[in-house]
């Protein structure tokens, strides 16, 4: 067992007793109330995922305010919940994995290789037109 944390089976046996609904005790206890929480917290994770979808091809963090909206609504869904632990251990599993030399070695060949292939367009564009903009280049 490990001295600073909780162990591998500790740490699961959490997630497992995790699924289900967040709500406070007095508001599951009644059906009405907390199916408009439900509803609540749904419209309120939809509206957050549907900001972060605006704006992943806009400025602005996207994707982490998709996963915040997923975050609310698995306060109250179990199958969001599931979709976040999923995507959570893919992303450990990735970051694991980019730590790894070979890995590392095959990124940077694969971003060298695209940087000269990008510089090469770049200088045969240049070395044809200038610096003239494509949109001000008249039929030749």
């Amino acid at each position: 067992m490990a001295a600073h944390g909780a162990t591998r089976d500790e740490s699961e046996s959490r997630d497992e007793r995790g699924l289900g609904s967040r709500a406070p005790e007095f508001i599951k206890a009644r059906r009405a109330l907390h199916l408009s929480w439900q509803v609540g917290v749904f419209i309120v994770g939809l509206a957050v995922v549907v900001t972060g979808i605006i704006m992943l091809p806009l400025p602005g963090p996207g994707w982490v305010v998709i996963f915040g909206g997923m975050a609310i609504w698995a306060t109250e869904f179990v199958w969001a919940q599931l979709v976040l632990r999923w995507t959570k251990r893919k992303v450990t599993e990735a970051a694991q994995r980019a730590l790894d030399p070979k890995v590392r070695r095959r990124n940077i060949i694969l971003t060298s290789i695209g940087v000269v292939i990008v510089a090469v367009l770049a200088g045969i564009y240049l070395w044809k037109f200038g610096l003239v903009m494509p949109w001000k280049i008249k039929d030749q």
